[in-house]
């Protein structure tokens, strides 16, 4: 199960760690936060999204997450407490920060109890979520890490809303995170000045890395879904998908024990699952 804030989020972070399970006949779910209403519309022929309203886009984006999915191979995704429960907050400082659906404003206890009721019920075996920054500092990528760390208790105690399922313990819980010095690599290739706003993970903190070479071709027509906020023919995005380190997804483990060493010279797992039967 992965927990991500936005539409297009998923894909971008951990695309070919869902493409490959997927392909493998793994369980995948996805659960997202938001619509992504605050987006930035970047393709012209979608212009009238810009103006149409937060609740517009979020449903086109809806559309979009869809088709990614099943570029991706993905079967299950479910929007947390419902699709716009809560909605994309936008950028510190922003007035969208400050609206009162927004999801990093949102109390802990209802999106937590949802989460928990979505972990009941899926079981995973291993989440994914953000480290504690959120990757690169935004309000609902912290506000998905805050909720999915808090509810991974509450989901395996029996006392806990006993009403939202049976008790479920996840063995193994992991945040996406990126190399610091893969943040450096990146602003070298694509020209990005991002560098001090995602301020990376060192070596000695990453403990798993997929290489998703073989998976790249469906996480790029997967990013392509997203036409709205993606234009993978000039721009960011463009530079970003061609840059060396696109193929690798880096994970931290947080939470269960960590398996066995794949081939790498680092001593980093190969596969999330490593060590559990």
């Amino acid at each position: 199960m992965l927990v991500h804030a936005h539409p297009d989020d998923e894909t971008t972070g951990t695309g070919a760690t869902m493409a490959r399970y997927a392909s493998e006949g793994v369980p995948v779910c996805l659960v997202t936060c938001t619509r992504g209403e605050r987006g930035e519309v970047v393709a012209d022929d979608l212009a009238q999204l810009r103006d149409a309203g937060p609740d517009a886009l979020g449903k086109y984006r809806e559309s979009e997450l869809a088709a990614a999915m099943t570029e991706l191979g993905v079967k299950r995704y479910v929007w947390l407490g419902g699709a716009g429960r809560w909605w994309d907050s936008g950028m510190v400082g922003t007035p969208e920060n400050e609206h009162q659906r927004a999801f990093y404003r949102a109390e802990l206890t209802e999106p937590v109890r949802a989460l928990v009721e979505v972990l009941r019920r899926e079981q995973p075996t291993v989440v994914v979520t953000y480290d504690p920054h959120g990757g690169y500092g935004h309000p609902d990528h912290i506000q998905a890490h805050r909720v999915t760390m808090a509810a991974i208790t509450p989901a395996a105690d029996p006392e806990y809303a006993p009403e939202l399922g049976e008790p479920w313990r996840v063995p193994k819980v992991y945040w996406s995170v990126v190399p610091r010095s893969a943040v450096l690599k990146m602003a070298e290739e694509v020209g990005a000045e991002f560098a001090e706003q995602m301020p990376g993970a060192t070596d000695d903190k990453i403990t798993a890395r997929l290489d998703g070479e073989e998976y790249l071709p469906a996480k790029l027509a997967a990013l392509r879904a997203y036409r709205s906020q993606v234009n993978l023919d000039d721009g960011f995005f463009a530079r970003f998908v061609k840059g060396a380190q696109f193929r690798y997804e880096h994970f931290q483990l947080v939470h269960g024990a960590r398996g066995p060493a794949g081939p790498g010279e680092q001593g980093w797992e190969d596969d999330l699952f490593a060590g559990l039967a």
